[in-house]
């Protein structure tokens, strides 16, 4: 099945040893980027729980919440 996000939120922070969080190295910008990318892709994917383990996969970064609709051919 195909899929497209319409909605998803990343979870930037990242425990790197101590105490600092990735959120305070990334830009705004790269934040955008990755939604940005993430939600003009149309992703092949079993099911819901594919969807996320593909874009986790793909962007590097765990998903907090989202949103999708299926994509018909």
């Amino acid at each position: 099945m195909q899929f497209q996000v319409t909605q998803i939120e990343f979870d930037f922070t990242d425990d790197i040893g101590d105490g600092d969080t990735m959120d305070d190295f990334l830009t705004d910008d790269y934040k955008r980027e990755i939604v940005d990318e993430t939600m003009s892709t149309t992703w092949e994917a079993c099911d819901e729980d594919d969807l996320i383990e593909e874009i986790t996969c793909a962007s590097g970064w765990c998903i907090k919440s989202i949103d999708y609709r299926h994509v018909l051919r």
